[in-house]
This record gives structure tokens, C-alpha cells and sequence, in this order.
């Protein structure tokens, strides 16, 4: 698959994930994709990956995307999508900004594995926590 296609391949999945038309994504993945995210979490399918998800946060998308693309030195395609998330917190407060890597490994057509480095949870404690009093003299 050609850099460019493989470019064009990650922007429809992320933003069919985003719209939760999984379905649809998961006709992009291979039949036995790993989707590893933060802390080694690795889930096979869509469907759990957004379960997952619904104790952190009621949504989530990628809005500012830029990409990179070449081959592992095995042959195989190979993606890297840097950008910023935004979103909702479970409190209905807005976030954005956050910083994300996803690394995207191709086999053919299709994607076989997707890795997702992020800020998120050190986001969401820095919004859970209080910010400090000033204190004057």
C-alpha cells in the first residue's frame, strides 16, 4: 500500500471511531488487529475499546491531525498521526488540547495494529484536582 493511501486509510478509521460508526471502521482493521493503548491495554476489537472508554470520558475526538508515513524496514506500511484531542469529560466539562501519538502498522490494506500514546489521564487528574489557594500576606 502506498503512503498516501495508507494516509487517506487512518483518517477514515479515526474519523469513522470518532462518529462510532464501528462497523464501518472495523472493515479497516485486519481480523486479528491489536489496538494497544496507554498502560499496555490491548483490545481486539472496537466495540471494547469504546466500552473502556465510557468510565473516562462521554467523547472524544482528534481534531488537529498531521501524519507521517513510510515503511518499519519490514516491508510494512507504517503511519504516525500526531495531533490534539478534545472533548467532554463524564461531568460534562469540555477539554482540548491534549497531546496524542497513534502509530498505525499496516499489513496489506488493512490495519494490524494500532498504538495510542496520549495525555489523557494526566489531563483528567490535573481537571479532577483542585487547583491551589493563593495565599496573600
Amino acid at each position: 500500500m502506498s503512503s498516501a493511501a495508507a494516509v487517506d486509510r487512518v483518517d477514515e478509521y479515526l474519523t469513522l471511531c470518532e462518529q462510532r460508526r464501528l462497523d464501518e471502521a472495523a472493515t479497516l482493521l485486519a481480523p486479528d488487529a491489536r489496538l494497544v493503548f496507554p498502560g499496555g491495554v490491548v483490545f481486539t476489537d472496537l466495540p471494547s475499546m469504546v466500552a473502556a472508554a465510557k468510565g473516562r470520558y462521554l467523547q472524544v475526538g482528534k481534531p488537529e491531525r498531521r501524519y507521517l508515513a513510510g515503511s518499519d524496514g519490514s516491508g510494512a506500511t507504517t503511519v504516525t498521526c500526531l495531533g490534539t484531542l478534545s472533548g467532554r469529560w463524564l461531568d460534562g466539562t469540555s477539554f482540548s488540547g491534549i497531546r496524542f501519538v497513534d502509530v498505525f502498522v499496516f499489513d496489506g490494506d488493512r490495519i494490524a495494529e494500532q498504538h495510542v500514546f496520549n495525555d489523557l489521564s494526566i489531563a483528567a487528574a490535573d481537571a479532577a484536582s483542585p487547583l491551589p489557594l493563593e495565599t496573600t500576606s
